[in-house]
């Protein structure tokens, strides 16, 4: 991570500029040229985890290579990991109608946090 970046963040973690200031001065520095595709890594797995007030755990690890396939998403997690990834809004049906090229590159930023206010826990990333 470069100076400049680094330096915005300890900004907003001082709480000296607000968030989205900090949004356009790291759009302003552009993209770091030591982060290239090479080194950033393409990702292998989509993983979802879900931790349940009630104490269902639940962890998924997906192959993309699965998803390239064509295989969707939905019809491979536990129906209470479904469940509760619909009540918080996630739909994962929409991955089904996209490419499999264009679904991966969509993918590799990907990162969902839901903590509910019954405690559940659902994460949703690519690793």
């Amino acid at each position: 991570m470069s100076d400049e970046r680094m330096r915005i963040l300890t900004m907003v973690a001082e709480g000296k500029i607000q968030p989205d200031e900090a949004e356009r001065l790291l759009e302003s520095v552009g993209k770091d040229p030591s982060v290239t595709p090479a080194t950033k890594g393409i990702p292998k797995y989509l993983r979802v985890t879900v931790d349940s007030a009630k104490g269902d755990k639940v962890n998924v690890r997906v192959p993309l290579a699965l998803v390239r396939a064509g295989m969707k998403l939905s019809a491979i997690l536990p129906k209470d990991a479904r469940d509760s990834m619909e009540e918080k809004g996630i739909d994962l049906g929409v991955l089904a109608s996209m490419e499999s090229d264009e679904l991966v590159e969509a993918l590799k930023e990907l990162t969902v946090d839901v903590d509910s206010a019954d405690g559940d826990v659902v994460k949703v990333f690519c690793e």
